[in-house]
């Protein structure tokens, strides 16, 4: 009988949700569905309000939008804002998920008109499955092939006008033609302490959980300018205050839940401290190559580059250089770690 009711049984079911979508679910339920509500970033905003409202207005389809800058910033929030504000339907993919031209094309061939398409990392499409969206992009044409070799054909279809948002953390990957496409490029930027503490006070508001104005703004300081961030903090917080301070965030307990969390004054976490000691500590300040600071902290050379290092060098405490990487002045101040001068054999001259 088990083994029968198991086989009845739908897998998905089955599965109990992984954290990642459990945080998913937890962004989703903090994202603004208009362009008052989203806080911060003033230019962007206001382009996209006047576009959008010129769209309405002519009846057509918002111009292609591309949207650059660091993760968790927005960019997939506002795809969602642009689709509700155009009051059409939202698809959406992401680069990495296209891996043959059938997929773009199951999907293009049933776009509506004035539709938005959002494409996450979109500088991680497929060369050829880039090609084929350039057509859809700027003659709304799609061309299939039919059939192979000589008697092999090109079918042209044409396609709704609809409006295709593409997101990238790493506007520098993607092609040249790629990029002309889009007729509006707008670049997100880190949020001020100020925004991000009337972010994290909405989103404590959603989730019905007291905090005062100074809570808020200590969660935003150590969120790193990225909503994304700061919202996760502030359902760390909540846990912590839930068991701890029967449930209402104030300033102390938002400085005990995120000392617990080894997030410090800066924003940063353990994984930073580690990267920024072991350069500091074990090598006088560098340089240091990237592969050997991530053998030290185990860490993956990629997920150092592109997650931690934008951060510790918008700080002030790490630069780049062709010899590698080397810790300034101001992280040996914070970290409180006395400079040293390596010889060549790497032993401390003082």
């Amino acid at each position: 009988m088990a083994s029968k009711l198991g086989s009845e049984m739908p897998a998905q079911r089955m599965v109990s949700p992984s954290g990642d979508d459990e945080e998913r679910q937890f962004e989703t339920a903090l994202r603004p569905t208009r362009l008052d509500d989203f806080a911060g970033q003033p230019h962007v905003r206001e382009q996209l309000a006047i576009s959008i409202e010129a769209a309405r207005k002519r009846g057509e389809a918002m111009d292609h939008v591309l949207l650059c800058g660091p993760p968790g910033l927005g960019k997939t929030t506002l795809a969602g804002i642009i689709a509700q504000e155009m009051g059409v339907p939202l698809d959406q993919t992401a680069g990495p998920v296209l891996q043959k031209k059938l997929d773009l094309t199951g999907i293009l061939t049933s776009v509506a008109r004035n539709q938005v398409f959002f494409i996450d990392e979109i500088h991680r499409l497929l060369p050829d499955i880039e090609e084929t969206l350039y057509s859809a992009l700027e003659d709304f044409r799609l061309d299939i092939l039919i059939g192979a070799g000589p008697g092999a054909r090109t079918h042209s279809m044409s396609l709704p006008r609809f409006t295709v948002v593409g997101a990238t953390t790493r506007q520098g990957l993607l092609s040249a033609p790629l990029r002309s496409r889009f007729g509006i490029v707008l670049r997100l930027d880190p949020y001020d302490e100020a925004t991000l503490g009337k972010i994290v006070e909405r989103s404590a508001g959603l989730l019905g959980v007291p905090i005062t104005a100074d809570a808020s703004l200590e969660i935003a300081r150590r969120g790193r300018g990225t909503p994304r961030i700061a919202n996760r903090l502030l359902r760390r917080v909540r846990d912590y205050a839930q068991v701890r301070a029967d449930g209402h965030i104030d300033l102390k307990v938002a400085k005990a839940a995120l000392d617990l969390l080894k997030v410090d004054c800066y924003g940063l976490d353990e994984t930073d401290q580690k990267i920024m000691l072991t350069i500091c500590e074990k090598y006088g300040g560098g340089p240091v190559g990237l592969s050997t600071i991530a053998a030290s902290i185990d860490e993956q050379s990629d997920t150092i580059e592109e997650v931690y290092e934008p951060y510790l060098m918008q700080l002030g405490f790490l630069d780049r250089t062709p010899r590698g990487r080397v810790a300034t002045q101001r992280a040996f101040d914070y970290f409180k770690i006395a400079r040293r001068r390596f010889g060549t054999d790497q032993n401390p001259l003082f």
